[in-house]
């Protein structure tokens, strides 16, 4: 590769000493554009000896042309494949037809050659002037297109006639030497010394004249430069400016004399420097500048670097999307028309030719644009960049710009980045894993690296987590902690790891971090025991879930107190839900010292089963009564296989009034419950409460004889009393002269009460008429329908078929509705004193479906 400098990078020249504006930036951030590259091999050893002058370039070869008359053949890679000896003077132009079979070359003095380079045709002339420019049609390999144009002081056509004779005519002269022409299409355009034509071969018609801009400047030192982007766009640069012209048909109606075609400027702006040449780019273009320069210390100019530019073309003024300084050999002595810009449309390739050196640019590859975002250290650019193009990169790879981003970070001191990326870039490569840990571990980083470690595919030496763990250990308790609930415990060697705890809790035996740390490895080692015990002693949550995962309900049968006083609630609920691994008894048993202990069991037993814990209902009556009063009574009530006896017992001693109420009435004393409630709780609503539930006369007649000469309560028995007892009972034995509080209120409430019963008495009265008389409606409908008698029915007396099996005969059937039938004589006789017959089947006595009778005859 060459030494590409960009615009605002200081250069001495050699024969001056003179330098550019040191205040500029040395580098530019953006991105190059174009790579560049110097033909060597074989043109190295020709510019060694002669100098570039002109050349040509074809998708196959390259066609070159110098200052000693020589004209040689090279591929793509600067070799010499043919070498011609043309003239002993410098040569002007090189021009190849599409095909690459055909060749025309002219030289300063006056000679015209064209031939073909793999057939005998050629055609030699020599002029009295020089020939500046050659031409060949692009078709040249066609019989009908044996065309080509010369240029001195005029422009020459050459046509060979049907006979394969060459015959020439003038397109042009009088205005100067001809400098450049480019052959496109049926388009020929050439520029002379005061400026542009264009000439259509087919209509032999020239279409326009462009005048140049500058004519200060001296046409042979600042040649002008054409170049077609298409078979209708000609570009043209001359001094500092450029057109862009387009070649439009001109419409029938405008032609009178003048061309079918006219050419249009469709863009026009200035350059900063003086262009040697121009190339098409897609949309943009590729100038090659000439520059000047003026030296700050002896304010002389010099000629600079040359420039390759990329701009974009607007209607008026340009874009400048990149530029290039190049440093050819011997740019310090050349000028602007010893620059040309060829170029091969098929693979925007440029070739910067000097008189000294020859350099080819062509635009960058995304492996180029890697090179360049390595160089500047945008490493995660480069990274996705490899990423998205992995399939055309060429000279990187993904993993090697990977490591050197890692590299990078941790040069940069982005420990915890570098880490995260080793999981996106080593991959499921473990010896590259293991090689960054070490490196993370010669830094004193290798917590940093420790939440990224691969933890299943791949799996590194147990080694690697090891040291890790160690690493932690000897730190951070929480950080190693949290390794080893979140590594897998098949990572390391446990036993390792357990022994290193245990070495750090000699020296701090309280450490819960330390020991919770510890019953998770021995969990790991399966040894549940011992850490069963460590939960227990921390008390830590996580212990019935080590039980029920790991089955070890053998193992608590003597630690069932530990577990009720770390949390009471989860151990019974364990235990309960594992009676077959732990029974009933043997959980009593061991809480038999812990009585509050026991009663949370056997309570939330007899909550889920009241029949499952019977033989413990009678110790669990002293239990309710010792820490649990309020569920004595429900329990009371619920259980059958309680003793009353006892429980009375229990009750009476400890004066529980509502308990012993509800065991006296269950045992059938209610009246000695009765006046325990009077007595004790004075609540007559609750008094007339339960006399309600028992719902026994004597109950009423002794709570009104307790109430009589207490007026609250005779208040609260006139408010309730009067659906279960005539009032009367009770205001006829009120004392006289008794002063009874709200009792207005209470004989208003009875006399209510009163009238809302014969309210309801008279609805339900209505309701039962009106019932009665549809039902009836609805009988008398069913009786009057008919009854269907045929040959399948039978007689319910004598068991022979109701109907006669001759028609003709007479019968007489009676028909009950119940729907029983009997032929009339088998029927019993009615007699004086009952006259109505009823169905034998159905008991008339009930006066059923039965008691009604259809008669039928024939």
């Amino acid at each position: 590769m060459i030494d590409i400098e960009r615009e605002a990078e200081t250069q001495e020249t050699e024969s001056l000493e003179e330098s550019t504006d040191e205040s500029e930036e040395e580098e530019s951030e953006e991105e190059p554009k174009l790579k560049y590259e110097r033909l060597s091999n074989g043109v190295t050893e020709i510019l060694q000896k002669d100098a570039a002058s002109c050349m040509t370039v074809h998708d196959k070869f390259l066609a070159l042309g110098t200052h000693y008359g020589k004209v040689y053949l090279l591929d793509v890679q600067g070799n010499i494949t043919q070498k011609f000896d043309v003239s002993p003077v410098k040569i002007n132009q090189i021009s190849l037809d599409e095909s690459g079979e055909h060749m025309g070359v002219c030289s300063e003095d006056g000679k015209v050659q064209v031939f073909g380079l793999y057939s005998g045709e050629e055609f030699h002339e020599t002029f009295d002037c020089p020939i500046k420019i050659i031409a060949v049609h692009p078709h040249f390999v066609k019989s009908s297109c044996k065309q080509f144009v010369t240029g001195g002081k005029k422009l020459l056509l050459f046509e060979r006639s049907w006979m394969s004779r060459w015959k020439s005519s003038v397109l042009h002269e009088g205005e100067g030497n001809i400098r450049s022409v480019k052959w496109r299409g049926h388009l020929i355009a050439w520029a002379n010394n005061m400026g542009v034509k264009i000439f259509d071969i087919t209509s032999k018609q020239r279409i326009t004249n462009v005048p140049r801009d500058d004519i200060s400047l001296r046409p042979d030192m600042y040649p002008c430069s054409l170049c077609w982007k298409d078979s209708v766009t000609l570009i043209i640069g001359w001094g500092t400016s450029v057109k862009i012209c387009s070649v439009k048909e001109r419409h029938a109606s405008e032609m009178r004399d003048l061309p079918n075609r006219y050419v249009e400027i469709v863009s026009q702006f200035e350059t900063e420097f003086y262009i040697s040449g121009l190339a098409p780019l897609c949309d943009q273009l590729v100038v090659l500048s000439y520059v000047k320069e003026v030296s700050e210390k002896t304010e002389r100019e010099y000629c600079a670097r040359p420039r390759l530019d990329i701009i974009q073309p607007l209607s008026e003024t340009c874009e400048e999307i990149s530029s290039d300084a190049l440093t050819v050999r011997g740019f310090q002595e050349n000028e602007c028309r010893d620059y040309h810009l060829e170029y091969s449309e098929g693979e925007s390739l440029f070739y910067i030719v000097s008189p000294r050196d020859i350099v080819v640019a062509k635009e960058r590859d995304q492996d180029d644009h890697i090179d360049w975002l390595l160089e500047k250290k945008k490493y995660e650019e480069a990274l996705m960049a490899a990423e998205i193009s992995q399939k055309n990169i060429k000279r990187h790879k993904i993993l090697d710009i990977g490591l050197a981003y890692i590299n990078h970070l941790v040069e940069k001191g982005d420990y915890d980045i570098a880490a995260r990326k080793c999981q996106k870039i080593l991959g499921k490569n473990t010896a590259l894993w293991e090689c960054e840990v070490y490196k993370f571990k010669e830094i004193g980083q290798l917590k940093a690296i420790s939440p990224y470690l691969p933890r299943g595919d791949p799996i590194l030496k147990p080694l690697i987590y090891e040291m890790i763990l160690h690493e932690f250990l000897e730190s951070d308790y929480e950080g190693f902690a949290t390794l080893i609930r979140e590594w897998p415990g098949d990572l390391y060697n446990n036993s390792v790891i357990v022994q290193a705890v245990r070495d750090h809790l000699k020296k701090d035996s309280q450490n819960r971090t330390l020991l919770k740390t510890l019953a998770e490895l021995y969990t790991y080692d399966k040894n549940y025991g011992n850490a069963l015990e460590i939960y227990l002693t921390l008390r830590h949550k996580d212990v019935f879930q080590l039980i029920h995962k790991h089955n070890l309900f053998s193992s608590i049968k003597d630690k069932i107190v530990l577990l009720m006083d770390f949390d009471s609630e989860k151990a019974v609920d364990m235990l309960l839900d594992n009676e077959d691994k732990i029974s009933i008894k043997k959980v009593v048993e061991e809480l038999e010292d812990r009585p509050e202990l026991q009663h949370v069991y056997l309570h939330k037993l007899f909550k889920r089963d009241h029949h499952k814990g019977q033989r413990y209902h009678e110790k669990q009556i002293s239990l309710y009564a010792e820490y649990d009063r309020p569920n004595l009574l429900p329990f009371l009530r619920d259980s059958t296989h309680c003793p009353l006896e006892k429980a009375l017992e229990i009750c009476q001693q400890r004066n529980f009034v509502e308990e012993t109420v509800y065991l006296l009435s269950r045992m059938g004393n209610s009246r000695s419950a009765l006046k325990m409630i009077m007595e004790e709780l004075q609540d007559v609503d609750k008094a007339i409460e339960f006399a309600k539930e028992q719902d026994d006369g004597e109950l009423w007649e002794d709570l009104i004889l307790y109430s009589i000469d207490k007026p609250p309560f005779i208040t609260g028995l006139l408010n309730n009393i009067g659906t279960h007892v005539d009032p009367i009972l009770l205001i006829h034995r009120i004392k006289e002269g008794m002063e009874i509080p709200n009792l207005r209120d209470s004989l208003v409430k009875i006399l209510q009460d009163y009238n809302l019963q014969i309210l309801l008495r008279e609805g339900c009265k209505k309701i039962l008429v009106a019932d009665s008389l549809s039902l009836l409606k609805k009988m008398h409908r069913t009786q009057m329908k008919g009854v269907l008698v045929d040959e399948e029915n039978i007689c319910e007396s004598c068991l022979s078929p109701i109907l006669p099996s001759d028609a003709a005969k007479p019968f007489s059937v009676v028909v009950f509705h119940c729907r029983h039938m009997f032929h009339k004589e088998c029927l019993p006789v009615p007699s004086m004193s009952s006259p109505a017959q009823f169905c034998g089947i159905c008991s008339a006595k009930h006066r059923g479906p039965g008691s009604a009778i259809l008669e039928m005859k024939k």
